[in-house]
């Protein structure tokens, strides 16, 4: 009997994933376009500074905001608390005493809440890291 024709089938895959092209195409890029790949990389490292410029404005914007947020609030309080003091001083107990606990209760409230989820961060990045390690 003769021998049966067989058929080999090769099969090649690759995968790269990344802001930039794999480096075999930068080359073919630099067949095509003189200094192609010189003008990828220039443009990647154009976006980058661009992306990190934009992200420290937000975060700047994000930290003056809060503390002027902060000062507000202070400024509130306290004239909430001079108020309830010049009532106490004047005889109206309980409507000074109002005032006062009024300011104060909820800046307590924002402590604890924001004590509390801090806590709960530091336990999730400490779960995840954990996790990462167990891998």
């Amino acid at each position: 009997m003769p021998p049966q024709p067989t058929e080999l089938v090769k099969l090649e895959a690759s995968a790269f994933s990344g802001p930039l092209p794999h480096p075999d195409l930068l080359a073919k890029f630099n067949e095509i376009i003189p200094d192609g790949a010189e003008r990828i990389m220039a443009m990647a490292e154009r976006q980058s500074a661009h992306r990190e410029k934009q992200e420290n404005r937000v975060i700047d914007g994000n930290v003056r905001s809060q503390t002027r947020g902060s000062y507000f609030g202070f400024i509130l309080s306290l004239v909430a608390i001079l108020g309830g003091l010049f009532l106490l001083y004047q005889g109206k107990n309980i409507a000074g005493l109002g005032a006062i606990i009024s300011s104060i209760a909820p800046l307590a409230a924002v402590f604890f809440v924001a004590r509390r989820a801090q806590e709960n961060e530091r336990a999730d990045k400490a779960a995840a890291l954990q996790a990462r390690r167990s891998r």
